[in-house]
């Protein structure tokens, strides 16, 4: 039975593309990327999506919301750091009561530094300047804003300030939609 299906199954999703490739055609791609974690090890994954996104002609928006925020706070995000507590997925894993001792979290900043430098990877804030020269959406969530006390003042030049409802209308319209 199935193998009699999988013609009607592919003719189906050929008919689905066509159908797409028509109904948005001449459209420019669009990512929809939710930042909402800031450690200096979470901040790398928006931020290099959204910039090669950009490099690929797609228009691109970054939502930061709660944590992520502080990649756009300009008395925060040259301090990023990496938490080696309770972080099994890091390339040296540390026992967690070694990522407790006073130093360790320097230490994994440092480590993580020097891994992205060995590989030519620009620092975040590098990746973000890219981002804003490529023309990404930097949208800081004015909710979250609120709720940390977070001013415009304190965000870095050029960021749009909307709610939750404003994003998820840019959203809507996304072709990739990312949470990281």
């Amino acid at each position: 039975m199935v193998a009699t299906l999988e013609p009607l199954v592919r003719e189906n999703l050929e008919l689905f593309a066509r159908l797409h490739e028509q109904a948005h055609a001449g459209e420019r791609k669009r990512v929809a990327i939710v930042a909402s974690k800031g450690t200096l090890d979470m901040v790398y994954p928006p931020l290099i999506l959204a910039s090669s996104a950009a490099a690929m002609g797609m228009e691109c928006g970054v939502f930061f919301t709660f944590y992520g925020l502080n990649v756009l706070n300009k008395k925060k995000n040259r301090s990023l750091q990496v938490a080696p507590l309770a972080n099994p997925a890091a390339p040296v894993p540390v026992p967690n009561f070694l990522g407790a001792v006073p130093g360790m979290t320097f230490v994994a900043t440092r480590m993580l530094k020097w891994m992205m430098g060995r590989q030519n990877i620009p620092s975040a804030l590098e990746l973000l300047k890219v981002c804003q020269d490529s023309g990404v959406k930097l949208i800081a969530c004015t909710t979250t804003m609120g709720v940390m006390g977070v001013k415009e003042s304190d965000l870095i030049e050029g960021v749009d300030m909307e709610g939750a409802a404003s994003f998820l209308e840019f959203a809507s319209k996304a072709h990739i939609t990312l949470f990281v």
